[in-house]
């Protein structure tokens, strides 16, 4: 017994007398890297679109602090600001719609598959049983202008667009000039302007489609030469009186 506790205690001051084990600074380093790599240490870590995300509003808050720190009244004078230039813009895009790409009056009425006028009533009427006003209110417009041309009254012209189709018309039925220019207006705003249509406003240039079909246009030539061989007669008969 004696024996083993002293073999014990010599093993242990052989130990003791040992140096300690070193590992080079390198080696050390990289079994660190290899062992904080495993899985085990980094399954609450944040995923990577959660830290693209609060970077992103670390920036935010950045960006805000300095702004703030500019602005009369801090962060509520920033506040006030940002919402008043919101109200602004919000106000100009519903009052002028989307940005035009060009002016409405370079834009053709038509494109390059000549339809009649019953086609474009009856595309027209399809749109609208499906509630898509925009295309019901472009073809309404389109089926105006083509019955126009079929009656005669406008001649058939490429790149007309509708404004001009409805001043022309205006002279031929001037007692529609108004609500055809109004009926233009609406195509633009559709079609060039990004302006929502709406159902009173297909049923509008429908109505219109239908009155023009009943009108009877006025006919300037045909009353100046009425109008010229009534003074002709007027004249006559002063001349035979004398």
């Amino acid at each position: 017994m004696l024996r083993a506790v002293d073999t014990s205690m010599l093993s242990t001051a052989r130990s003791a007398d040992e140096p300690p084990l070193t590992i080079p600074r390198d080696p050390a380093r990289e079994a660190a890297r290899r062992e904080l790599s495993k899985r085990m240490y980094h399954e609450n870590d944040p995923s990577w679109f959660q830290r693209a995300l609060n970077a992103f509003w670390d920036w935010v808050d950045k960006l805000f602090n300095a702004a703030s720190s500019a602005t009369p009244g801090g962060a509520l004078g920033l506040v006030v600001v940002i919402a008043a230039v919101v109200l602004v813009v919000g106000a100009l895009w519903w009052r002028l719609g989307t940005p035009r790409r060009g002016p409405a009056s370079s834009a053709a009425l038509f494109d390059d598959r000549p339809r009649s006028a019953a086609d474009h009533r009856a595309a027209a009427e399809a749109h609208a049983a499906q509630g898509h006003w925009n295309q019901a209110v472009q073809e309404r417009m389109r089926a105006i202008v083509r019955s126009l041309e079929e009656r005669a009254l406008l001649d058939i012209r490429p790149g007309r667009t509708a404004d001009e189709a409805a001043a022309e018309a205006g002279r031929a039925l001037p007692t529609h000039a108004d609500r055809l220019r109004s009926a233009a207006r609406d195509f633009d705003d559709v079609t060039y302007g990004g302006r929502a249509a709406t159902e009173q406003s297909y049923h509008r240039i429908a109505e219109l489609d239908r009155d023009l079909e009943r009108s009877k246009p006025v006919l300037t030539n045909s009353t100046s030469s009425t109008s010229d061989s009534h003074s002709a007669d007027h004249n006559a008969r002063r001349g035979a009186a004398e």
